[in-house]
């Protein structure tokens, strides 16, 4: 009787062990439905030059031909894509239950092209992940959504844009030039599209850490009032303009553009439509009518599109809400209604590929304080978003505008260019 007792258990712990072995297998293996899941998920991409392998190694794309290898760590990542896409990837990435062998940008590149030429893939994502409601930029979560981006520190991002903190496309018109001189000649060539006079009054709308207004002063000798609702880059612009002696010239003002008052010669937005919203472009085109002298000039500088489509669903949850580049059609919406009339329109898309590379390049380098600031997380994120930037910028989903425009009956406008250059 108790052989026969202890033999039992015995037994009984043996076959579990098996199970618990079987059963640890078969929760690594992929399964016929995962795989197949990954194999229409990747025909919906077009079939780019991409591997996708998952946690078994069981794989889909061409080795030879492949930009990179995306690696599925886990069952549930897959699925998470699977069910909604692009912000899972992005999630995904960031966590590091995905990994990429192979370059960030050319993958990212690949994808943006393979689906572009795929029609089917084109329209099942801008169904499924960016077809969503958009919450109404209202002034307080306009506030939200710049303090969610810009107030992450000053320290942060002095770590890798210019001395300037110019977080807006530069200008190249010489492509080897450093970063920090791309920056100055974007000033240059914003302040010379506005003819800046001496004495010149002038509005900034989204002012950012204040380079541009502090610019205008320094070197067009005009007086600028500039409005901008993060806090951190007011206090930021306010003490460096007190610190260089121009606190008389420059005043940094922390309120939204619909509260702007006054009259003025000049009205600058640089990297701020963005963040308007198109329900408010008609808001924004009365600010300027209001506070526009007679003969006086405008530039807006945004993001844009060449075809109306929401901002990416992970950038719009994870790092940029609320923000929406518009179509230059779209655009019309700020300048139609007050009979606005334009004087130039310039397209520096490849300029802000290269100005992306810049900061991707910077951002690497400084990888080791940015995670003791934040977190490998959080690096991974930053890491994605800019790499996504520079290649949706070279595949011209992304573009980038700078439009000039006066008052209809302003007579007082350039005969040429020349004055550009």
């Amino acid at each position: 009787m108790s052989m026969e007792n202890s033999a039992v258990p015995e037994a009984s712990t043996a076959a579990q062990q098996r199970y618990q072995v079987s059963n640890s297998v078969a929760h690594h293996r992929s399964l016929p439905h995962e795989r197949f899941g990954l194999e229409r998920f990747f025909e919906r991409l077009g079939r780019p030059r991409l591997v996708f392998k998952l946690w078994d190694d069981f794989a889909i794309g061409t080795d030879e031909e492949a930009v990179a290898t995306i690696t599925l760590k886990n069952r549930a990542v897959l699925y998470q894509i699977l069910l909604s896409g692009e912000v899972a990837f992005g999630d995904g990435y960031s966590t590091g239950s995905i990994e990429i062998d192979g370059n960030l940008v050319d993958m990212i590149v690949e994808k943006n092209i393979s689906q572009h030429n795929h029609s089917g893939a084109e329209s099942l994502f801008e169904r499924m992940f960016s077809h969503r409601f958009r919450l109404t930029n209202t002034l307080g979560r306009a506030r939200q959504n710049i303090h969610h981006h810009y107030d992450v520190g000053n320290d942060f991002y002095r770590l890798w844009l210019d001395r300037e903190m110019q977080y807006t496309c530069a200008y190249f018109p010489d492509p080897d030039m450093t970063l920090e001189a791309a920056q100055q000649a974007k000033m240059d060539h914003v302040c010379r599209k506005l003819q800046l006079q001496p004495g010149d009054q002038v509005i900034e709308a989204g002012c950012g850490w204040g380079g541009l207004a502090l610019h205008m002063a320094k070197h067009y000798g005009v007086t600028v009032t500039a409005y901008n609702i993060s806090h951190e880059q007011v206090r930021f612009a306010s003490d460096r303009a007190r610190a260089e002696g121009f606190e008389d010239r420059v005043r940094y003002v922390e309120d939204d553009y619909r509260n702007i008052k006054g009259t003025f010669d000049v009205f600058v937005s640089v990297g701020m439509l963005e963040h308007v919203g198109k329900e408010n472009y008609r808001a924004l085109g009365n600010v300027i009518d209001t506070c526009l002298a007679e003969e006086g000039r405008v530039l807006i500088h945004s993001i844009g599109r060449n075809v109306a489509r929401p901002m990416s669903t992970w950038i719009d949850r994870r790092i940029f809400p609320g923000a929406y580049p518009p179509t230059l059609r779209e655009m019309m919406d700020v300048l139609e209604p007050s009979r606005f009339s334009i004087l130039d329109v310039e397209n520096l898309r490849l300029h802000y590929a290269r100005t992306v590379g810049h900061w991707l390049q910077r951002f690497e380098d400084a990888t080791l304080e940015v995670t003791e600031m934040f977190d490998e997380k959080f690096v991974r994120a930053w890491r994605l978003y800019l790499s996504g930037s520079i290649a949706t910028f070279l595949t011209g989903r992304l573009q980038l505008f700078q439009v000039v425009f006066t008052r209809e009956r302003n007579n007082q406008i350039p005969w040429s260019r020349e004055h550009l250059y």
